[in-house]
């Protein structure tokens, strides 16, 4: 991550991201464009990515900021049952090529924070 043009955003305590369950969404620019984003918690890591499913770039939650299947395993997208590890983003199964968009993120003191980068950047109100 260059740090040079990466800034860290405050998202929410650390406590929100239950393990497997519900996710917290944010909004972010992805090269000029408001896109909603999404935050979870694997395996005890928080990760995020953009809620844009890369079969058809559309969002994935089939409840609101539900992506997890029953099983807590996979992150499905509920269009076209897409389903992508949620650790690093990668298609395991479905119509989809490639992986999920990933936004860094850091967890201290208590907090999770995601990280700008070159096409990820904060909405300016």
């Amino acid at each position: 991550m260059n740090t040079d043009h990466s800034q860290a955003i405050p998202l929410c305590p650390g406590t929100d991201l239950q393990e497997g369950g519900l996710a917290v969404p944010f909004d972010l620019l992805y090269a000029g464009q408001a896109c909603r984003a999404f935050a979870i918690r694997f395996e005890g890591r928080a990760h995020a990515y953009l809620n844009r499913c890369v079969h058809v770039p559309m969002e994935m939650d089939y409840q609101e900021n539900r992506f997890f299947d029953d099983s807590g395993r996979w992150l499905l997208c509920a269009t076209h049952g897409a389903t992508y590890a949620p650790d690093t983003g990668t298609c395991v199964a479905g119509p989809c090529r490639g992986g999920l968009v990933k936004i860094a993120l850091t967890e201290r003191d208590g907090m999770v924070h995601w990280h700008t980068a070159k096409h990820i950047q904060p909405i300016e109100f």
